[in-house]
Parts: structure tokens; sequence; C-alpha cells
């Protein structure tokens, strides 16, 4: 028995699969925490033995498989498919990045073979983690979206970034390109010309979006599960108050916060487009005209998802075992203001954010209240958390040296 009433089938396991090198990836350990803590057997592909996800005491086996996103895809899928046919049985296969979860989609009639997975129409995950095919949903569905570019030569980047004004945001094109052929490392603020023309030397590569000032607006994440009959359930939804680099990367401090006319909205996307699995939807609230606008759709388990449960211990990864063995998913409310902070990188985002516009509590946002979730740091399971601080100190000192 889970939380207050989720109960998972532990006969069958658990497998989280990821493609690149990214060691210190909080979603995975989260993973392992949520579903081992059920009893389930939970096994892990990872970049080595010492990484955090390695070290769980709830982790029932790592297998060491360091990838790098250029690999063929089919030799990925077979490697994948004797890491399965070694398991005690057919288990839940969980991707913790858009690439992991794009070739599962593509390939799920091989998988089955050893795994379990939502049924979804194999290219729509790649059109939604892609840029260009979540624009075009977005205008295809009347849904609002900031102002995107996709330029295709150095004269049309400098006129679209032109037309979108400055700062403009630039951001790879398609999951794949960021392991393969990254032009920038993450989303980037560029404040000029030069600057733009400096950075970008393949345009095709990647695109112009236009910039929502952090003054005039508010970041919402989503988090959901979408069943085989459209119903998505559980909906969660927060603000995102920090992130690292500032404004721009990964959340390292939210909150869960009830917003049921963002959660609506959600769901009735992920059912207009026929979605399946779980997702993790980025919102920018643009305070100007007090539109919600699309930024991202990740077409899997979001990396801080655990900030959210429902009252009866309830998160995405726990529905999407449940809904994948046959077992109804509870309904349950979400459980209001819990925290979620990502320790090595708040520290950095809370100095960076420390006096800026944003910075505070939005207002309207009712006081903290429902405790914290640590991407690490957990008593019963403290390797994560140690394994995490000497990466990141021998990171620092790489840094100090150079």
């Amino acid at each position: 028995m889970v939380g207050r009433g989720v109960e998972l089938d532990r006969s069958v396991p658990a497998l989280l699969f990821k493609i690149g090198r990214y060691p210190l990836h909080q979603g995975s350990v989260g993973a392992v925490r949520s579903l081992g803590r059920a009893g389930v057997a939970v096994h892990a592909v990872v970049e080595d033995a010492y990484t955090p996800t390695a070290l769980p005491r709830h982790l029932s086996r790592r297998h060491v498989w360091p990838t790098t996103g250029l690999e063929d895809p089919a030799a990925l899928l077979e490697r994948l498919l004797r890491i399965g046919r070694g398991l005690p049985a057919r288990a839940v296969l969980v991707p913790t990045d858009d690439e992991a979860a794009l070739l599962a989609a593509g390939a799920q009639d091989r998988l089955a073979e050893c795994f379990l997975l939502p049924e979804v129409e194999p290219d729509l995950p790649a059109g939604l983690a892609g840029k260009r095919g979540l624009y075009r949903r977005c205008l295809a569905h009347g849904v609002p979206a900031p102002d995107t570019r996709f330029p295709v030569d150095r004269e049309q980047l400098v006129t679209d970034a032109a037309e979108l004004g400055y700062p403009v945001v630039v951001k790879n094109l398609a999951p794949w390109a960021r392991l393969r052929a990254p032009v920038v490392a993450g989303t980037t603020l560029v404040s000029d010309e030069g600057t733009l023309l400096a950075l970008v030397d393949a345009p095709r590569s990647v695109l112009l979006q236009t910039y929502l000032p952090r003054e005039a607006a508010q970041d919402w994440i989503v988090h959901l599960y979408t069943a085989p009959d459209g119903r998505c359930a559980p909906v969660f939804t927060g603000l995102k108050l920090r992130s690292w680099p500032a404004h721009a990367g990964v959340t390292t401090y939210a909150r869960a916060l009830a917003n049921p006319g963002l959660a609506r909205r959600s769901a009735r996307l992920c059912r207009a487009i026929g979605y399946r699995g779980p997702a993790d939807l980025d919102w920018r609230l643009d305070l100007r005209d007090g539109r919600y606008k699309l930024v991202d759709f990740n077409p899997r388990v979001g990396a801080q998802f655990r900030m959210f449960e429902t009252d009866r211990g309830l998160d995405v990864v726990r529905a999407l075992h449940l809904d994948l063995t046959g077992r109804a998913i509870p309904a349950g409310g979400q459980r209001e203001g819990r925290r979620y902070v990502a320790e090595h990188l708040d520290v950095a985002a809370w100095l960076a954010y420390r006096g800026r516009a944003g910075a505070a509590r939005p207002p309207g946002c009712p006081p903290v209240r429902g405790g914290v979730e640590p991407a690490w740091l957990a008593w019963d399971d403290p390797l994560p958390a140690a394994a995490v601080a000497v990466r990141a100190l021998g990171a620092a000192l790489r840094r100090y040296g150079r």
C-alpha cells in the first residue's frame, strides 16, 4: 500500500530509460523513489555506477550504458531490448528525456515484447517535442503561443530577429539536435544582432521566439497523465519561481498551486491531439494580455514531477504504472503548497533572482505551506545527495582551475 490508498502491482517491474549524458537528473531519482517505495522493482539505465540514479536504496538494479545520442537509433533499440529480455517480467518503460520518449513511441510494436508503454500515434511525441510541430499544433487548435520564427538562412535569421524585437529567445529546433549538433546550450536570450550572428552558425537548426519580459510574466508548470480513453487524471499545476540559468533554464524552485483553468486547458489540448501517457507542459502567463502561452510540451515524465501528488499519494509516475498494469487511477485532489527545490542549482538561482522582479511571491499567491520535496536529499535515502555534492564540488573545482 502506498500513501493513503494507491496500491501498485508489485509483480510488474519498471525500467527508467534515458539517452545522453546528464548524470545529475533529479527526475530519475524521484521516479526510483516513487516506485521503489511502493514496492515495485525498479531498474535504471545510468551513465556509470556512481551517478545519483545508480545509488538509491530503492533501486533493484542499475544497467550501466553510457549513451551520447549520436548512436544509430536501431542500435539503441536493440540494446534496450536486450535489457528488457533480461528482466524478470514485462516492465513498465519510463522514458526520462525527450529522445528516449521519441524512440519508444516510434518502436512501440517491437518494444511490446518486453515492455508496457502507452499506445500513442508513433509520430506524435516527435511533433510535440519538436518546436516546429508544437507551434503548428498550437496554431491549429487555437492555443496561444509566443510568436515564433524558423529561419532558413542568416539573412532570414537577421530579419526574423528584427521583426520579433530584441532581446530575442533562441532555442534548438528539435530534441535530437540538442545532443547531436546543438547550436545553443539551452534556451538563450540574445540582446543584439551581432551576438546573434556570432552565436548561430546553423540557422536551420534553431528557432527564434519573442521574449516575454520576466516582470510581465509568470511561468506555470502542468504535469498530467492521459489514459487511453482520453481522460486526463491526474492533472497537476504549479508555479515556477526560480530557474537556472536565471529565467531561462531548468526549474530550481517551484510550488504546487491549483490553477483549474490551466488544468482544463491542458487536458483539452491533450484530448484534441490524441496524446496518451505522461506529459510535462510549460506555460507562460503574459500579464500584459492575460493569456497563457504554451512554451514547451515534453511527452514524458517531468524532472520535477515529485513536487506534485494527490491527497492519496498519487503522482504521475504511479499513475503511469497503475494504468499500464490495468489498475484504476484513483481520483484525488492536488496537495496544495508543496514546494520543490533542486538543491545543487538553487543557491546560484537564488543569488541571481535576489532583488529582481519576479523573485518574490506573485500577488495573490497564498502563503507557503505543504512541505518541501528536495530533488536529492531524503533521510531514508542519503547516497544520491552525497553523489550530487561530490560531483558538483568536482565541477566547481574544475571551473576554478580553468
